[in-house]
């Protein structure tokens, strides 16, 4: 008993600390050079960039922090893995996160490289380094710990435990965990229409709404899975890994 009250204390720990570090880039990322992502960015920003590094970071610990610690006790209820499950080896938790980040960034690259030949875009665009690697990092905690952490968790116990009484789970993890992809990548949308300045999703090329829709699902799928049999690490290593390989390594190629 004591070594379980250990390891969940551990675990908060170490949610505190992702949670101070998503706050911390979220501020930092708003000083940083974007390259072509800051296209008409002060004409978009109602403050300053200090008054908006500090909405930026006070939106990261308060809004996520709280979603995700209410995802992380709905998860620890569901049977996930907790974050430093003592059953959870340390090649699951960083060494597999990292070949299948790898590897899902190299499959991003050769999407990108084929859609480009399907509209008149070309290559989505990428910020520049630093910028990329902070944006890498916090995208990898603050985006799963709202469509993982708290998004799957949440509807799961909603749905399988308060609305109907469910035992096997798995058939509804998927469900869940697909309807959580789905809304990941539409989430990407609008920040491609305003970086395109697009006016309506109806001036969106088909191509590029199925590009979004295809890399950000794989995404989101592959890290669901992690998530549900390492725990949240390997769901922010596996999104983080992927990143890098894409903003960072791509970005700086193209």
């Amino acid at each position: 008993m004591r070594e379980k009250i250990k390891l969940q204390k551990r675990s908060m720990r170490a949610y505190i600390a992702l949670i101070l570090l998503l706050a911390g880039l979220s501020a930092l990322n708003m000083f940083l050079p974007q390259g072509d992502m800051a296209l008409g960015r002060e004409q978009r920003l109602p403050l300053s960039e200090p008054l908006m590094a500090l909405v930026y970071g006070g939106i990261m610990l308060v809004l996520y922090g709280g979603l995700g610690f209410l995802g992380l006790l709905l998860a620890r209820r569901l049977g996930f893995p907790g974050i430093c499950d003592a059953d959870i080896t340390t090649r699951q938790r960083f060494f597999i996160p990292l070949l299948w980040g790898g590897t899902i960034g190299l499959f991003f690259v050769a999407a990108d490289v084929a859609f480009a030949g399907l509209h008149a875009l070309g290559r989505l665009p990428h910020p520049p380094f630093p910028a990329s690697l902070a944006a890498s990092a916090a995208a990898g905690i603050g985006e799963e710990v709202m469509f993982r952490l708290f998004f799957i968790p949440f509807w799961l116990w909603l749905i399988g435990s308060v609305l109907f009484k469910v035992r096997d789970k798995t058939r509804l993890f998927w469900g869940v965990s697909a309807f959580s992809a789905l809304a990941f990548a539409l989430a990407h949308l609008p920040a491609a229409m305003i970086l395109y300045d697009f006016a309506s999703i109806a001036q969106v090329p088909a191509a590029l709404l199925v590009e979004i829709i295809l890399l950000n699902g794989v995404l989101a799928l592959a890290a669901a899975y992690l998530f549900r049999a390492y725990g949240f690490l390997a769901a922010v290593g596996v999104h983080f890994w992927v990143d890098i390989v894409w903003h960072v390594g791509w970005g700086a190629l193209g």
